[in-house]
């Protein structure tokens, strides 16, 4: 299924149910008094997130999303029943937006996490909540309330632990082919990837993290160029981002020119996103000569006045990829704990 990453819906909750006018008239009770019961409410639309859903391809086919409406009250003080609510699943990730006004209505991160998106109307009143000692014969009752009816924008996050980024061919489609069982489109050319790619990389048999790929950035990005800005806020929620730079790019464009266009268009985007740690990873070492593999990688560090890890790789044949994907782990299992300590001394 082609990644879908926003989509539009609207969702209608149900309307109350109308309150009942009614009389109880049985034999040998003349004056049985009023017996109109009150309707059912409307059901409300909840937004419900899910492991099992990574697009929201389906709802450019489902768009409108209705609760029941509350059944009207009847004779004999009966109830109208409930509307059934409707729950609408979306994937872990999915951001919620009034599509009228604009404002966030919610983020919907963790498996089974739900958001009220549309509530549903108010039951009516039936004559017998009116009878008093005055009021003997009440002759009124109420309408249930409209539920409400919204626009909805929904944005899909990916939720990734590691976040690809480079310019079009440096090789993360490759990296992340090597690395996990995901299968994105791999070709000598740029733009080769056109929406965004998630894979798991198995470490060990207990250890695993989710690596996301992305289309990649070009100069002027920042101001709409290119397919590489639109899928940047995915890598918002990753914890590190690996910048992959191509050491022998085909159409001979100076490494240090890319990586510096890369970094320049993160800063002009989001200065959040661009102070997430992040890595170098220096890839398709093996279209150098061996000898000159060091050499041509440090003058690019020095260039670059780089002072975070730094790896040398070849997404092609694995060299230093498993090198690569040891420390990953590492400093995310260290990130962890540390989040884990973080969470023990505020329940204290």
């Amino acid at each position: 299924m082609r990644f879908v990453d926003e989509a539009e819906i609207t969702v209608e909750a149900g309307d109350g149910g109308n309150g009942c006018v009614g009389f109880r008239r049985e034999k040998f009770i003349p004056l049985g008094g009023p017996d109109g019961g009150d309707g059912g409410d409307g059901g409300s639309v909840y937004l419900i997130a899910t492991s099992n859903m990574n697009t929201l391809a389906d709802f450019r086919y489902h768009a409108v999303h209705r609760a029941e409406r509350g059944q009207n009250g009847s004779g004999d003080n009966c109830r109208g029943k409930s509307g059934e609510d409707c729950n609408v699943r979306v994937p872990e990730g999915t951001l919620v937006f009034d599509s009228e006004t604009g404002e966030t209505i919610g983020d919907l991160v963790s498996e089974g996490e739900s958001l009220l998106v549309a509530r549903g109307g108010f039951h009516g009143i039936g004559n017998a909540r009116f009878k008093s000692s005055t009021n003997r014969a009440p002759r009124k009752a109420t309408s249930g309330t409209p539920g409400e009816k919204r626009r909805l924008r929904l944005e899909l996050k990916l939720i990734a632990d590691v976040g690809l980024l480079g310019m079009p061919n440096a090789g993360k489609s490759s990296l992340i082919r090597k690395v996990s069982s995901a299968r994105p489109k791999v070709a000598n050319y740029p733009f080769t990837t056109l929406h965004p790619n998630l894979g798991v990389v198995g470490v060990d048999s207990l250890r695993s993290f989710v690596m996301a790929d992305i289309p990649g950035v070009i100069e002027g990005a920042a101001d709409g160029v290119g397919l590489g800005l639109q899928f940047l806020r995915h890598l918002s929620r990753t914890r590190l981002l690996l910048h992959i730079v191509d050491i022998y790019p085909f159409d001979q464009q100076s490494p240090l020119d890319s990586a510096s266009k890369v970094v320049a268009e993160l800063e002009s985007w989001n200065t959040d996103l661009a102070e997430k740690p992040r890595w170098l990873v220096l890839n398709k070492t093996d279209l150098l000569p061996e000898d000159a593999v060091d050499e041509v990688c440090q003058a690019l560090i020095a260039d670059l006045a780089w002072n975070e890890p730094v790896f040398k790789i070849s997404a092609l044949s694995g060299a230093g990829v498993s090198e690569m994907v040891n420390a990953v782990m590492d400093f995310l299992q260290i990130l962890s704990d540390q989040d884990q300590q973080g969470r023990s001394r505020d329940e204290k």
